[in-house]
């Protein structure tokens, strides 16, 4: 499916309803999925968000299992409704689905083009007469522009992170700072140690500017955390911008599935909205 308004086109692939191309100018924006780096460009993250210790999770005395990111980024959703400018896309639960997450669920990614913005919305219907449990994130990848490329963040503070350990799951241990003073330069070892995942709220803004220290992207967004990515040790052309609704779980977490850090308690036939936004510049 293509989107254009005269002024930014996109592409979306009904694969995952992920978003392919972000053109503006002549330039596309989006990470080209080339598997020598990353074979992706920016699924969806749903019904979970990184990795699960040990690939499983307990839910009502069960025990089930669930690759990283979930599941919705590798099916094909439904195309329900387009124009020039918008297009919605659902995907519902299948017999497969429920083997790895016993919900029924409703998942609609709409994108709106206004401007020079790509705005994209996500709504979770719970269809069950229990509460269910889930996390949702965003995973776009931009591509650098030549020479050195900044951070910006809508703060003046020092930004604080954590990383995950060698199998994938938060480590609250690993604490860091990234020395905001207005700019924080992008380094060809910033994601040696994977993503650097920011919580509590400490901006709902970054944009990525060039040698010049001009942004030509931004991402807005209402998420409480947000993760920073780039595929470790291979000084890829390109940096995820990454709001979330959850995470990993942490390394010394054994609880249920509804207990995981940031999971959403969706109640029983409810209804969960949010969204985020991409500007070109």
């Amino acid at each position: 499916m293509k989107l254009d308004n005269g002024i930014i086109s996109v592409e979306i692939a009904n694969h995952g309803a992920e978003l392919k191309s972000a053109v503006k100018d002549g330039f596309d924006y989006m990470w080209c999925a080339d598997e020598k780096y990353w074979a992706r460009t920016s699924p969806v993250l749903f019904p979970i968000v990184g990795s699960l210790k040990n690939k499983s999770y307990k839910l009502d005395g069960n025990v089930y299992q669930m690759n990283q990111h979930g599941f919705a980024r590798d099916n094909e959703f439904e195309l329900v409704q387009y124009d020039d400018v918008s297009a919605t896309y659902v995907f519902e639960e299948t017999e497969e689905t429920l083997i790895k997450y016993p919900f029924k669920f409703r998942l609609t990614i709409k994108y709106t083009l206004t401007g020079n913005k790509i705005k994209v919305n996500w709504t979770v219907e719970n269809k069950n007469d229990k509460a269910m449990s889930f996390s949702i994130g965003a995973h776009p990848a931009f591509n650098l522009k030549d020479g050195d490329n900044y951070f910006k963040f809508d703060t003046e503070n020092d930004i604080v992170y954590n990383l995950i350990d060698e199998t994938g799951l938060y480590d609250k241990k690993r604490v860091h700072t990234l020395k905001n003073d207005g700019y924080v330069k992008i380094t060809d070892n910033m994601f040696d140690n994977d993503a650097l995942i920011i919580e509590n709220g400490q901006a709902k803004e970054v944009s990525l500017c060039d040698k010049n220290k001009v942004a030509y992207i931004s991402v807005k967004f209402d998420a409480e955390l947000f993760g920073l990515w780039a595929p470790a040790k291979k000084n890829a052309p390109f940096v995820c911008i990454e709001p979330w609704y959850g995470r990993c779980d942490r390394n010394d977490f054994d609880g249920e599935f509804s207990d995981k850090d940031h999971i959403i308690n969706l109640k029983p036939w409810g209804t969960f909205n949010a969204f985020y936004e991409i500007e070109l510049m």
